[in-house]
């Protein structure tokens, strides 16, 4: 659960729910002995607002700029000069056109890179070239400080640098070498259940029973990256294919002569955009097996 605290609340950005945040330890009972932890944006908020005290900081989040009206009352404050600091998540790394902004800071730049995720580092490169892109965009000079704990990491070197053609064609090569996409293909299976031992039954059923198909490679099962969502345990396979085989065509025929008990749920995430996908959540590129 993240703490909201502007709004006074806390919640799952995987499933959604949403609660107040107790007064008490659910656990122990223990009244008032809940601490936030972690670097968030209110955090952070305060972290500068004890460095610099007289400074007027505005803190943009889904939670403060969540209409139209609320973005042009911001814009209006920062072209009017009635504000000197900005603490923001991801909304303030594109659209924004502000001359008087000499100054970005990006705090765990690297942190979007932990995970797995194959996109990972297009993803960081591309958030951090936009939010860079918002200082010394007058006639006054910019700079840019970046937060990392891989300042080896070829994407923060190329942030450095500034040599995105150099970074983009490296990225390409590796996914080449690998026959990633859009060299190759993967498709996720999740496989979910209320029921722990269902879906620890189901799982490796569906990896004995993979078929023997030449440049096409099944690992798994394992824990899925979020191993529990909505009350549902979760394992998941991952399919990697040559790009010229049906991989739909080969999950539909394979998944459709298997069994499993009723409280079981899988689902078929082909061309995954992103690894850390719930997949069980009904996305309209994702296919639903009864």
């Amino acid at each position: 659960m993240v703490e909201h605290r502007l709004v006074s609340r806390l919640a799952c950005h995987h499933c959604g729910h949403m609660m107040p945040p107790p007064r008490a330890c659910p656990e122990c009972q223990e009244v008032d002995s809940l601490v936030p932890v972690g670097p968030g944006v209110e955090r952070i908020a305060d972290e500068v607002q004890a460095l610099f005290p007289d400074a007027r900081t505005a803190i943009v989040t889904s939670d403060t700029i969540w209409s139209p009206a609320k973005a042009a009352e911001f814009v209006g404050r920062m072209e009017a000069g009635a504000i000197d600091i900005v603490v923001g998540t991801q909304l303030v790394t594109k659209g924004y056109h502000f001359p008087n902004l000499t100054l970005v800071g990006v705090v765990d730049a690297d942190l979007g890179l932990s995970g797995g995720d194959l996109r990972a580092a297009e993803r960081s490169f591309q958030q951090i070239s936009q939010v860079s892109g918002r200082a010394g965009r007058g006639e006054k000079p910019g700079r840019v400080l970046v937060q990392t704990h891989e300042p080896a990491a070829p994407v923060i070197a190329a942030l450095v640098s500034g040599d995105a053609e150099g970074f983009y064609e490296a990225e390409t090569e590796a996914r080449h070498e690998a026959a990633m996409p859009p060299f190759g293909r993967l498709a996720g299976i999740i496989v979910s259940s209320e029921d722990l031992g269902q879906a620890a039954e189901a799982a490796p059923l569906i990896g004995r029973t993979a078929p023997r198909v030449e440049n096409m490679a099944v690992f798994g099962p394992a824990p899925a990256p979020l191993a529990m969502l909505r009350g549902r345990h979760r394992q998941r396979l991952l399919v990697h294919a040559s790009r010229s085989l049906p991989v739909q065509d080969i999950i539909r025929d394979w998944l459709g002569k298997l069994d499993w008990p009723r409280g079981v749920r899988v689902a078929v995430d082909v061309d995954p955009y992103s690894f850390l996908y719930p997949g069980d959540t009904y996305p309209s590129d994702i296919h639903q097996i009864p």
